[in-house]
């Protein structure tokens, strides 16, 4: 994650489709700020959409890209610039998520081993939940103690996390 860019910088935004639901992709000057996975077949525009730019751009075609290798698994991990802002802890927990590779998991008791704070698995959780990036930033690849299937904010919830581990064949319990 980096946070070169300031957050008034123009957004320009892509919507996509993909199995898990409609994403939208928001890139801010250089890199991609944002990327939603919409729970409804048709979403509401948000409220600032006119404030927007929903002409393509190279990075949003390139995530585009990306994201549809990912789904058809020849893409493993992604490559693009991020630019997601959050306190220092929750970066911090985002960046320990882009080192769980594609087909493995981890729990959330081990991500606040991982970032030193050992009692700290409901802080990895908030920090998770507050991910601006997710599947970008493999947030679903978090799992309860005992490989619980446990709770996801994007797309459908608990539907879309269960769909991108057995995707990436990661195994589960629940």
């Amino acid at each position: 994650m980096t946070t070169a860019t300031h957050p008034r910088t123009a957004v320009s935004v892509a919507r996509h489709d993909s199995p898990i639901g409609v994403l939208t992709i928001h890139a801010r000057g250089p890199a991609i700020s944002r990327l939603d996975i919409e729970a409804d077949e048709n979403p509401a525009l948000p409220p600032c959409a006119d404030e927007l730019s929903w002409q393509p751009t190279p990075l949003l075609d390139e995530a585009r890209r990306q994201l549809d290798d990912y789904f058809a698994r020849r893409r493993f991990g992604f490559t693009l610039p991020l630019d997601s802002y959050g306190t220092d802890f929750q970066e911090e927990v985002w960046n320990a998520l882009t080192d769980v590779p594609w087909g493995t998991a981890t729990s959330y008791g081990e991500l606040a081993e991982r970032t030193g704070r050992p009692l700290g698995a409901r802080a990895v959780g908030g920090a998770i939940r507050a991910n601006p990036v997710a599947l970008l930033v493999p947030c679903h690849r978090v799992l309860g103690a005992g490989a619980r299937l446990t709770g996801y904010t994007p797309g459908r919830g608990v539907p879309t996390k269960r769909w991108l581990l057995e995707h990436e064949g990661i195994d589960f319990v629940g």
